[in-house]
């Protein structure tokens, strides 16, 4: 069974910092593009930045130039760099990846459980 898990969320005050986590664990043959979304309280969840497996990536505008998406291979495990902050980043922060158990098998998807970030004004 493979599971996603988010780490490093917070209380940050405005123009500060926080790196998050997505560690992957379980029975991972390969992963394949990683996603973060974010989901503030009373809206819909938010796509955020994705990374493929080039290491090529997309932001959404709103965090575009402020955030920073890295993943180490070697430890399936995604982060998330996130400067700059704003009281609207205020959200839970989930990741969300396209994983294959096996060679021969198709790709699954699964999402992490979340971690709240909070940016106080």
């Amino acid at each position: 069974q493979v599971q996603l898990v988010e780490s490093g969320g917070g209380l940050v005050q405005a123009g500060g910092s926080l790196r998050l986590s997505c560690a992957a664990s379980g029975s991972i043959f390969s992963i394949n593009a990683m996603h973060w979304y974010r989901q503030a309280p009373g809206k819909q969840r938010e796509w955020v930045a994705i990374m493929d497996s080039s290491g090529n990536t997309i932001y959404a505008d709103s965090v575009k130039g402020r955030f920073t998406f890295s993943r180490d291979n070697a430890k399936n495990t995604a982060y998330l760099q996130m400067t700059s902050l704003k009281p609207e980043d205020t959200a839970v922060y989930l990741c969300f990846g396209r994983i294959k158990v096996a060679a021969g098998m198709g790709w699954s998807t699964y999402w992490g459980q979340g971690t709240q970030v909070t940016v106080s004004s």
